[in-house]
């Protein structure tokens, strides 16, 4: 068994090296190139100076896309807070990459493995799955780790950006005292803007409001 992984991984080399630009520039068939690795436990990714990222170029694409991801992230956090949906930022990326084809083939899978390096540098970067894998996911890219009551607040607006205390308190039963220390710490981080329109407060995630813009088709 040993021997014959041994010559499924010489074989992927060869694989790489034939169709290295294939794989830089197409979507589909860099995620199959990666899912064959997994399938070895080969991560192109793990290191700059070896033989995939040199033979193969991948290492530099996902660096790039590593510093593009951190400047997209922080240039919104003022607006966001740090909060921002995976469908927004891949966007935006997109955008800073430029027009041609092969700047525009990035794709939400890629994103995803991007920020899976970028942890290596402390818990600046979280991704936040939703609830039951329905919904869209969000990134967070400021340090400081949410609660469970934070992502359940998060998760339960799937279809709006905003809340109130009265509808957290219908829809998960929490005591006042729960919910203010949740909408505190989300107000302290920046994650949070207030809208007190007179009679009932109203808790805005700017980095929803945006994300449903970007569903909508809006420009950012």
């Amino acid at each position: 068994l040993a021997k014959q992984f041994e010559t499924f991984r010489d074989n992927l080399e060869s694989f790489a090296e034939k169709h290295k630009n294939e794989i830089k520039k197409d979507i589909a068939f860099r995620r199959q190139f990666q899912e064959m690795c997994a399938t070895v436990g080969v991560d192109p990714l793990a290191s700059s100076k070896g033989f995939w990222s040199q033979a193969l170029g991948v290492g530099d694409f996902y660096y790039e896309l590593t510093v593009q991801i951190v400047e997209v992230c922080v240039a919104t956090s003022s607006q966001n807070g740090g909060l921002i949906s995976l469908d927004e930022l891949l966007l935006r990326v997109r955008k800073a990459r430029g027009k041609s084809r092969s700047a525009q083939d990035v794709s939400h899978d890629d994103i995803l493995r991007a920020i899976k390096k970028l942890r290596i540098l402390g818990d600046g970067f979280t991704v936040i799955e939703p609830a039951n894998n329905q919904g869209r996911i969000l990134i967070q890219s400021i340090p400081g780790e949410l609660s469970m009551d934070h992502t359940a607040i998060l998760n339960s607006l799937q279809t709006r950006s905003s809340f109130t205390v009265e509808q957290l308190r219908e829809q998960f039963k929490w005591s006042d005292e729960r919910i203010k220390t949740a909408i505190d710490f989300m107000i302290k981080e920046g994650l949070l803007w207030i809208d007190n329109n007179g009679r009932n407060i109203e808790y805005y995630f700017p980095g929803l409001f945006t994300a449903q813009r970007v569903t909508a088709g809006e420009s950012v």
